[in-house]
Order: structure tokens, then sequence, then C-alpha cells
């Protein structure tokens, strides 16, 4: 990933996004703290450079790395930010699912009927001569008790959701095909 942003940089390779999924583990970014790590022998930690805090990855969830230039882009970072959640709430309305921002917490967030307000989808880049690298993560239908060896982006007082815990029935191969649709319209249209 690094490799490639730094290609993109130098103006020697297209940008690109890519999409996986991890085996289970945590990767705590330059704002973890270490009290957040409620279980550190769980799962793998991986200590990385993108911005946030502990996160877990595993399978049924989407991971989108994505290295896009900014200098094309505005060289806005909040504006980048605000994109990629609106790349995620855009896929998810295609599968019924009302997802929003919230003011002070990157991420994605929706709504129960009871009020609880949970994380659907997190975000955590780092730019470098201005080319992003890291991106995003969605709970398509990971275990969500993965979640529980850690304080998820530090954030203890809300909880951790998934479309199939909102009764989202969706296949990894039907949230790509979500995800390249809304990336087009926000961001520009892909290759394959």
């Amino acid at each position: 990933m690094q490799t490639r942003a730094a290609a993109i940089a130098a103006g020697d390779a297209d940008e690109l996004v890519w999409l996986l999924e991890h085996p289970p583990l945590y990767t705590a970014g330059t704002s973890a703290n270490p009290a957040d790590l409620v279980a550190p022998d769980r799962f793998e930690v991986h200590k990385i450079g993108r911005g946030g805090q502990y996160t877990y990855h595993g399978p049924g969830q989407r991971v989108g790395y994505a290295m896009l230039d900014l200098r094309k882009r505005g060289r806005d970072v909040s504006a980048f930010v605000r994109g990629l959640e609106q790349w995620i709430i855009d896929a998810l309305a295609e599968f019924d699912v009302s997802a929003e921002r919230r003011c002070g917490r990157v991420g994605v967030w929706i709504v129960r009927p009871d009020g609880r307000e949970e994380k659907i989808a997190a975000i955590g880049v780092r730019l470098k001569k201005w080319v992003s690298f890291h991106g995003i993560s969605i709970n398509l239908n990971p275990d969500l008790s993965h979640f529980d060896g850690i304080v998820p982006c530090g954030i203890r007082e809300h909880g951790v959701a998934s479309l199939a815990s909102l009764g989202r029935d969706v296949s990894m191969e039907e949230l790509d095909v979500a995800l390249k649709s809304s990336f087009e319209r926000i961001f520009s249209p892909t290759k394959s």
C-alpha cells in the first residue's frame, strides 16, 4: 500500500482502491490509547500509521484501502473524509439502511428504533505527499463480539452494528457492487 501510494505521488501509478477481507486482528492507529486494548491476547495487534485509534478487522467485514491523489481533489482532508463517509452512506442506502455522520465522531452510524446509535463503518486514513492510504471498513456480517476486545475508535458510549444485525441479508459481492457505484458518484469513474 505504501509503495503504491508513493508511486501515485511520483506520477508513476494510477489511483487504486483495494477491497479485501482480513483474518481476525486489531489495528492501533496513531491516536490509540493503550487502555482501550481490553483483551491484548485475543487477536494479533498491529500498530499501523493510519489516523484513529483501535479497530477490529476480520471475516465478514469489507475493508477498502483507498490510495487517492488529493492534489487532484482539492487538498482538503476534511472534505476527503466526508467523501469517504458519503461513499459508505450511499452504498448502505442501496440496502435500505439509513446511515449518518456524527459531528465529532469520524465514521458512519445507524440509529436503532429505541434511539441507540451504533457504528457500522470506520474510517482511518493517512496522507503522504497528498496521497491517501488505509481507508474504510464496513461491518457486513462479522462476529460483533470480536469488538469486545477493544474500545472501538475510543468510543465507549456507543455500540457496533452490522448489516446482518440490522436484518439485511447482503453478500460481499452485492456490497462491492454498491461500493463501486457509490464511489463513482462521489469520487470518479473506475476501471475494473
